[in-house]
């Protein structure tokens, strides 16, 4: 106990002393971390909206214009893989908008002539079927455009994958440059002290006693910086949110304040390991030479 006492004591006049580098490592730290969390963020929620719109799979298909609205489900619901066919007048495409966008019934009620075409919501037994139902509804003329999830599900699931890929690299090269700054952060407050350690290696002070206050410097000083990371995380995290709904306001992005924390929790674990590791190589690498014979 008394030994963990001296090593925060003096892990801590370390940072005091060297208070310049100390800070820059911090904030190295929260810039490298907070990176890293946007990018589990973004690949996050880019999958959420490929599930939602998997599991909403449907098609519009909108009518032309003086089409009859029962001749057209009839024709719909003839083609093979169709489940479900329900109709969507102008007005209920109207109210469902002003439903879906709340903020904006106001401006939606001075639009005048109802501006919206009336549709058919088709629902489909298999989400493989798409393609051949979009294919035999194309053929119907009472048919004037037709529109379905599928293509923007596969286009953000191509894009689900390349932000994961991407978020993957980008987390190789944020962890190795955290690492790095950390190394060379302990190894200059190893340099500072290196009459000192000598001394205390010659007397018998065991290497891990010596280790101790630099593995606690780097643990403390990675521990700050990706717990500031995961602050600015969570009080920015609302906000981009919020914008991105407003620019985009039919996407289902993931509003749970739980993913944050848990990922702020992680981050704050992952910066201390992190810390951990280049401080142990930092220490062990000097005190490995220090202790040669001359």
């Amino acid at each position: 106990m008394g030994s963990f006492k001296y090593a925060l004591r003096d892990g801590t006049r370390l940072i005091l002393r060297h208070w310049g580098l100390a800070f820059l490592t911090i904030i190295t730290s929260m810039a490298v971390f907070y990176l890293i969390g946007a990018s589990v963020l973004l690949v996050l929620n880019t999958r959420h909206i490929v599930n939602v719109l998997e599991g909403e799979l449907s098609i519009q298909a909108y009518l032309a214009p003086n089409a009859n609205y029962d001749e057209a489900a009839r024709a719909v619901a003839a083609v093979n893989h169709v489940t479900k066919v329900v109709i969507i007048t102008q007005d209920m495409a109207l109210e469902r908008l002003k439903q879906r966008l709340p903020d904006r019934a106001d401006v939606l009620t001075l639009l005048g002539e109802n501006p919206l075409p009336s549709s058919l919501e088709v629902s489909i037994d298999r989400a493989d079927s798409v393609e051949s139902v979009v294919m035999a509804l194309a053929t119907i003329p009472l048919i004037n455009d037709i529109v379905y999830a599928g293509k923007l599900a596969e286009k953000l699931s191509k894009f689900s994958r390349f932000a994961g890929q991407f978020s993957l690299a980008m987390l190789l090269v944020a962890i190795t440059a955290s690492a790095v700054v950390l190394f060379n952060t302990i190894r200059i407050a190893v340099y500072s002290k290196e009459e000192e350690i000598g001394i205390m290696l010659m007397v018998g002070a065991t290497p891990t006693f010596v280790a101790l206050p630099f593995v606690l410097q780097g643990i403390i000083l990675g521990g700050i910086g990706s717990f500031g990371a995961s602050a600015f995380l969570a009080l920015s995290y609302n906000g981009i949110i919020s914008r991105l709904k407003d620019i985009m306001p039919f996407l289902p992005f993931l509003e749970r304040n739980s993913v944050v924390l848990e990922l702020g929790l992680i981050l704050v674990g992952a910066g201390a390991t992190v810390s951990l590791i280049a401080s142990l190589v930092a220490v062990e690498t000097f005190t490995r030479r220090a202790m040669k014979p001359l």
